[in-house]
């Protein structure tokens, strides 16, 4: 480990953001890579001549600001940002992934039938009560890597047979267009910033409370709104960026 010069105990700025911006500018100059593990605490400690609590308090501002993710036993990581999700039309994941250069890859968790009374599903969906729904839950992958657990729910009266449909490792897009000859036109995404839960956390390998988008989805082709979509994102793998222009 390189000791590391350039901190001033009397410079009157507290030596966490002193450590913190001379991170910043580490990562910056490429000393790391995205994806590359920082040195533990202690060396860091040792490398600056600090206190594992001062770099305890640098590393923490710096995962709040989304430059490093903290992967729970494993260590300290610069954020991986390639998967950035930005406009897009009305695609899956598979496809949305597969545009910025990634393989989706996918494992059902759970799948039956439910209604959309049971299920939760929002009025404003226009969605009845009592109308029969497959709920299809999923755990969506960059390759091998977790990015997130999508809870898809699709009406049962316009896919027959759609609960018998084996959707392992398999766009539900794809499938619903070769079997059915579904053609998605618009959707509606609502994104929320929270923690992830309890029973999610193991399968996203994460810590309860860990950063995450939340997201809700509904989607229409030409007959109406066909699927309504709960998804909770890793907030270290998954970043939304839109350009904004005036008219």
């Amino acid at each position: 480990m390189v000791i590391v010069k350039g901190l001033d105990p009397a410079s009157g700025l507290p030596l966490y953001l002193q450590v913190e911006r001379s991170l910043t500018h580490r990562i910056d100059a490429g000393e790391w890579l995205p994806g590359a593990r920082l040195p533990t605490e202690g060396e860091l400690g040792t490398a600056y001549g600090v206190s594992r609590v001062t770099i305890r308090q640098a590393l923490a501002r710096l995962v709040d600001r989304g430059v490093l993710v903290r992967e729970q036993g494993r260590g300290t990581f610069v954020r991986d940002t390639s998967l950035t999700a930005g406009v897009r039309g009305v695609t899956s994941f598979t496809a949305e992934l597969g545009d910025l250069g990634h393989t989706a890859g996918s494992q059902v968790l759970d799948q039956e039938l439910t209604t959309a009374a049971e299920a939760g599903v929002p009025k404003e969906t226009g969605l009845a009560g009592e109308t029969p729904l497959l709920r299809l839950r999923r755990l969506r992958t960059d390759g091998t890597r977790p990015v997130g657990v999508q809870t898809a729910f699709l009406l049962v009266e316009r896919f027959p047979g759609v609960a018998d449909l084996d959707f392992s490792d398999r766009s539900l897009y794809q499938a619903l267009r070769e079997v059915y000859g579904l053609v998605p036109r618009e959707a509606i995404e609502t994104f929320t910033v929270g923690g992830v839960l309890n029973e999610d956390a193991p399968t996203l390998g994460v810590a309860p409370g860990a950063h995450a988008f939340y997201v809700e989805r509904l989607t229409y082709d030409a007959h109406g709104p066909f699927e309504y979509v709960r998804s909770v994102m890793r907030g270290d793998r998954y970043r939304v960026r839109l350009a904004l222009r005036n008219p």
